[in-house]
């Protein structure tokens, strides 16, 4: 033990590095030595440095109801909870007529690029999110060791994981002739790179079916891909092969996925989104949960609008892109074109913020016309419109959120276009827990930590008792609501209070504190270190 401190102690640069025989004698040496060994007592064994979190109403993320304690934080755990007193010296936080719990943890988000760019994550933190999970909807990092290194070096206020991507891992293999169902070889391919991946502490695999590059793998590829990930502990998360007309297809499909290869499911942000399967979210249901009672282990996340973000093309189900046939029924099934917002489109930025319907009227064009015309703007600059559409209905969001199964999370991000990226946990706590009454606030909580938690296979997260790490946050249930709007995405909500990450305080007084504490977690919830 003296030797692997010292050791340690001399890599990080401190003042127990000893000198070597090039400037000393040996014996002088020793002597430096000893007179280190003996003073390591002082080192090895320091005074904890703790934080007593006061008359808190304590939310502990297993939807158990709210009890009064108070919560001691030493280093990055939590160390004792109940009536507490202050030690000498310790500092205290007084949460009298607040809420202490666990900190949020987003299953599906798209910060890949963000954390490196705002390692800060403002917008994240602010709205009590502790950690995030990126690599969702078969788009990841890659080489993911790279990634992760990258987020170590760049010190992040989150903690961070990451999935496997399975469109990442089919280009990867087959470039781009995609087009086409892979070949064994191929499958084998992909079946290494997974494997890798898996090495290098991904959490499972992920898919995107609904778009371009995943739509052409066969239901064997998937089941192929998914077994490798079962058999390294990890958990298979699906962007469906359709969320429209075909959306019980497609749920059938992702069902057959998981008892085939007998691995944990993760259905990202469940909806039925065209006029054609609105309001038939009961029949969704028990298509899952009939599948539950033949055990397979089936959960999913949700986010708080009922509206989605996407790109231009995948309107469009069967790819005819400029066949008006295809365009008119597209957009019927959405509502029409007054439900597609543009947000983002670099050849033409002077769209964005505006719906196909008024881009239509100004051009003196049909719908169908000005979507045709887009798809060739963007093909010619080897892009395409980011858009916001508008087709769920709030029954079916209410139904989907009130299963014990379901879970909260975001699809958003640092700096994304939908207000979800800023918005969704205080949304779901002021406007659905505190003005709907949808949920109960400990089964809200429950849905935004340790229903994660367990997905991903974690003990010591999500929940707050004594052992559990310091990710934390601090709200006031009276305030907190959401701010951000389509036209102001990034706004940041209100009655977030406190937010700590391993035990060290992001977020107080509305603002970050600067720190950065955040870590990647693997499949044991625990940081390792990745660059020794």
């Amino acid at each position: 033990m003296c030797l692997s401190f010292l050791a340690k102690s001399a890599k990080r640069g401190t003042s127990l590095r000893a000198p070597t025989h090039h400037f000393l004698p040996s014996a002088l040496g020793a002597v430096v030595a000893l007179a280190l060994l003996a003073l390591l007592p002082l080192f090895s064994q320091p005074k904890p440095r703790s934080l007593l979190i006061i008359n808190a109403r304590i939310a502990d993320g297993t939807g158990a109801p709210l009890h009064n304690a108070n919560v001691r934080v030493a280093f990055s755990h939590i160390v004792g909870i109940g009536e507490l007193q202050p030690e000498k010296d310790e500092p205290t936080i007084d949460a009298h007529g607040l809420v202490l719990a666990p900190g949020f943890i987003d299953i599906h988000n798209h910060s890949e690029d963000g954390l490196l760019k705002d390692p800060l994550a403002e917008t994240q933190i602010a709205q009590g999110i502790t950690t995030v999970i990126v690599g969702a909807d078969g788009d990841s990092p890659w080489p993911i060791i790279g990634w992760l290194r990258s987020i170590e070096q760049t010190h992040t206020a989150l903690n961070v994981g990451t999935f496997a991507g399975h469109a990442t891992m089919r280009e990867l293999v087959m470039h781009k002739d995609y087009k086409r169902a892979a070949t064994p070889q191929e499958i084998h391919q992909m079946e290494q790179f997974l494997g890798q991946a898996m090495n290098q502490r991904a959490l499972g695999l992920s898919s995107g079916l609904e778009y371009a590059v995943g739509s052409y793998s066969t239901t064997d590829e998937l089941v192929a891909l998914a077994k490798i990930a079962a058999e390294n502990g990890g958990i298979y998360m699906t962007h469906i092969r359709d969320e429209a007309d075909k959306s019980f297809e497609a749920l059938n499909e992702e069902i057959s996925i998981a008892e085939r290869a007998h691995i944990p499911v993760e259905h990202s942000h469940i909806k039925l989104g065209t006029v054609g399967v609105q309001g038939k979210a009961a029949a969704y249901i028990k298509v899952i949960e009939d599948a539950r009672k033949r055990g397979v282990d089936f959960l999913a996340d949700c986010y708080p609008y009922d509206t989605w973000h996407s790109d231009l093309k995948v309107l469009v189900p069967d790819r005819q892109y400029t066949n008006p046939q295809s365009v008119a029924k597209a957009l019927a099934d959405v509502g029409g074109a007054s439900r597609l917002t543009i947000v983002e489109f670099s050849p033409n930025p002077s769209y964005v913020g505006h719906t196909l319907a008024d881009l239509a009227k100004s051009a003196n064009l049909s719908d169908v016309d000005m979507y045709i015309r887009l798809i060739h703007e963007g093909d010619r600059a080897n892009t395409e419109a980011s858009i916001i559409g508008q087709s769920m209905i709030e029954s079916d969001i209410k139904a989907f959120y009130q299963r014990p199964w379901v879970m909260v999370a975001s699809d958003g991000g640092v700096a994304a276009l939908h207000p979800r990226g800023a918005g969704t946990f205080p949304r779901v706590l002021g406007l659905y827990v505190r003005e709907k009454h949808w949920l109960p606030l400990p089964e809200a909580i429950r849905k935004m930590t340790s229903l994660p938690a367990e997905r991903l296979g974690w003990k010591d997260r999500g929940v707050i008792r004594e052992g559990a790490f310091a990710d934390l946050v601090v709200f006031n249930p009276d305030t907190i609501i959401d701010r951000s709007t389509y036209a102001n995405p990034t706004a940041l909500p209100t009655g977030i209070e406190k937010v700590f990450v391993n035990g060290v305080l992001v977020w107080s007084s509305d603002k970050p504190t600067g720190d950065r504490p955040g870590v990647d977690l693997g499949r044991g919830g625990r940081p390792i270190e990745l660059l020794n």
